[in-house]
């Protein structure tokens, strides 16, 4: 019998990389989330050096296309990673996902808490049925990032490259290298087993910045603060609370905020605003009314940009909305979303319980 001196533990989502689809030459044309995280180990696994003396386990969290996630899937997924990481036979977590919202599912859980082991997102652009399917690969480079003790954090591992969740995002919807962390790049790659460290390591969560006026910044929801399984058990029984988009585009009219804001359903009331700026941070004169009124009404607002990369660069400006830098619109949302949900169970005086204008 193998003797094993150490535990990963995979998770399954489902997605592409456990995708089926009726012909081998098809990449396009499967339906994801078809096959069992079990079945998607590659043979010979345990061949590779730094896997040689690796226990592997599996356990299904879901089996969906990752195109219709939903907060619910990320709170049973949170709870098992939070388990795993206080499971002290555990030394990694692999998660196999989805690529369409994978960057979220990446950012949330490394925006709840900061583990203490690896935590690494991987997935596929072809079904696993494919000619040659990238899942396998995938797979094995995230198992060797997950082994490797000074990879603890939350990370995406693709194409052998090592992203950050607040900087990976997915940027083209057909080849096999479809993620990119823009001008910073990757902060490591996978080269036969073993991890190269281009970046230091550290640093996946946010600290907040001081709020000063105009110059004001939101650098994400900090992973101080209040305990992780305190503030998933209020997500899970309350939902994250609601954050919309606007986008700032030509031709917008005030409707694109009194209409999202008006807007009720599932979900409850919109608690925040991130608006989708031009360039540095601008907007179309005609929002600045609306936003103000919904800001009055105790909206919480946050700024992003729709330039792919950079940051804002904030200066003097007629308006204190912070800016989620380095965040893109994506992860704005959702750190603002974590933000107000922090700060309701701290037993703050909510901002939010005014009407919303008509």
């Amino acid at each position: 019998m193998q003797a094993f001196n150490k535990k990963l533990l995979v998770l399954g989502m489902g997605g592409t990389i456990a995708g089926r689809s009726q012909a081998q030459g098809d990449n396009v044309g499967y339906r994801a989330g078809e096959l069992p995280v079990e079945s998607l180990l590659p043979r010979g696994v345990n061949d590779v050096e730094c896997l040689a003396n690796v226990q592997i386990e599996t356990r299904q969290i879901a089996q969906m296309d990752s195109k219709d996630m939903d907060h619910a899937t990320w709170f049973v997924l949170a709870r098992a990673v939070l388990a795993a990481c206080a499971d002290e036979a555990v030394a990694g977590i692999v998660i196999t996902h989805g690529t369409d919202t994978l960057e979220e599912t990446a950012f949330f859980l490394s925006q709840l808490f900061t583990p203490s082991k690896p935590v690494v997102l991987t997935c596929a652009m072809r079904p696993a049925t494919a000619l040659s399917p990238d899942g396998p690969q995938n797979m094995v480079d995230a198992l060797c990032v997950a082994a490797n003790p000074s990879a603890d954090g939350v990370w995406v591992v693709a194409a052998g490259a090592v992203h950050r969740p607040t900087q990976v995002a997915k940027v083209h919807p057909y080849r096999t290298d479809a993620f990119s962390s823009g001008e910073t790049g990757p902060v490591g790659v996978v080269e036969e087993g073993r991890l190269r460290w281009l970046h230091p390591a550290g640093g996946n969560s946010f600290a907040r910045t001081p709020s000063t006026a105009a110059s004001r910044q939101f650098e994400g929801s900090s992973n101080l603060g209040p305990d992780a399984n305190a503030l998933l058990a209020r997500l899970e029984s309350q939902g994250l609370p609601r954050v919309e988009w606007v986008v700032s585009h030509a031709g917008v009219t005030p409707a694109a905020v009194t209409t999202c804001l008006m807007a009720g359903g599932e979900g409850g009331a919109v608690r925040g605003l991130v608006l989708v700026c031009t360039g540095n941070g601008t907007f179309h004169q005609c929002l600045t009314k609306p936003l103000r009124d919904a800001e009055a009404c105790g909206v919480w607002l946050r700024r992003s940009t729709r330039c792919t990369q950079g940051s804002i660069v904030v200066g003097a400006t007629s308006v204190d909305w912070p800016v989620a830098m380095p965040l893109d619109p994506v992860k704005a949302r959702i750190a603002l979303s974590l933000d107000i949900a922090r700060h309701d169970l701290a037993g703050l005086t909510p901002q939010a319980t005014a009407p919303v204008p008509g």
